[in-house]
């Protein structure tokens, strides 16, 4: 009687035991979830005088397998791209135009020092025009010059009809097309390299003359 007694107590513990860690293991794969998410904290489409433009600041923090890759000497490339397009009651809504915002991260070893080269122009294998170089003393400093993205020309007024209604489409993500192939093979299936965020708005009302 003594031993089934014991025996049960020891089932019942081993239970509790097994419980406690699967609850302790879902928590800490949320924890991982939450600490790898991409967030769109602001985002606002206005008009600037003659011009349409789109300012938007991007959250989330780089996880230890990408920040290690970059100490290694990988390049990160992040791209930004945007759609605008004209809302259609009857059919999907028709893709105007895209631009495109290409930002690739280095870390120099020599000097210590983060490197982030943007270049914007259009998308779907258009031309890319403008080039911005900037140095860092550390990755926070770099990663705000990828997080932010400041009074970005979406179109001219002039382009636009009154009389219609139009929407952006923004997209932002880690591009691992760009990556070694090593590295891309690896970060296939991989939370830690899934960045990326994406959202839509419409089109202030505008008085085109």
């Amino acid at each position: 009687m003594v031993f089934i007694t014991r025996y049960y107590k020891n089932v019942k513990l081993e239970k509790v035991l097994r419980g406690l860690c699967l609850l302790g293991f879902c928590l800490l794969a949320a924890l991982v979830r939450a600490q790898n998410a991409t967030d769109i904290s602001q985002f606002q489409v206005e008009r600037i005088d003659d011009e349409i433009a789109l300012s938007a600041q991007l959250d989330f923090e780089l996880p230890a397998a990408v920040e290690d890759a970059l100490l290694k000497g990988i390049p990160l490339f992040f791209v930004t791209e945007l759609d605008l397009l004209r809302e259609r009651w009857y059919w999907y809504d028709k893709k105007l135009s895209t631009l495109a915002r290409h930002v690739r991260l280095t870390y120099q070893p020599l000097t210590r020092r983060w490197r982030i080269v943007v270049t914007t122009g259009t998308g779907d294998g258009g031309r890319l025009g403008l080039t911005l170089n900037q140095s860092f003393n550390t990755l926070p400093q770099a990663l705000m010059g990828i997080k932010r993205v400041s009074r970005w020309k979406v179109a001219d007024v002039s382009e636009l009809d009154a009389k219609l209604k139009y929407r952006v489409e923004f997209r932002f993500r880690l591009d691992l097309n760009q990556l070694p192939r090593p590295f891309q093979i690896g970060a296939i299936g991989q939370s830690d390299w899934n960045i990326a965020a994406t959202t839509s708005a419409p089109l202030p009302s505008i008085s085109i003359k």
